[in-house]
């Protein structure tokens, strides 16, 4: 007698949705005195920029994600390439707060920033 096997779950992929799809927040503070801590801040930089983030200001680094998996891989990545000395910070927000963003430009309220097409064709 054959045993009987259960047909594997249909599986529903879970729509995107602001509360599901993140931003990872990269800030840093990294000592400049010498040459050499120069040339880590700058290959820290040029590291966060081949991990795909954008630069928001000098030291504050954005990236658009799919979620808390991406999330963790994306900061294990990140850890990996941190010079020695300084301060790094990561932070994880929703789409929906990054929503609630104001920001300002040469003492003017800035429209809203449209988020990345990437993710809009699924």
């Amino acid at each position: 007698m054959s045993k009987k096997t259960r047909p594997e779950p249909v599986r529903m992929s879970t729509p995107l949705s602001g509360y599901r799809l993140m931003w990872l927040l990269v800030m840093f503070d990294l000592p400049v005195a010498t040459k050499t801590e120069r040339k880590s801040a700058t290959d820290f930089r040029h590291q966060l920029l081949d991990l795909g983030f954008e630069r928001c200001q000098f030291s504050v680094y954005l990236k658009y994600i799919e979620g808390y998996a991406q999330a963790g891989a994306l900061s294990k990545r990140v850890a990996k390439v941190i010079p020695e000395g300084g301060k790094v910070y990561l932070l994880l927000f929703t789409d929906k707060q990054y929503e609630s963003i104001v920001r300002y430009e040469n003492r003017k309220k800035c429209k809203p920033l449209r988020n990345p097409g990437q993710f809009e064709l699924f």
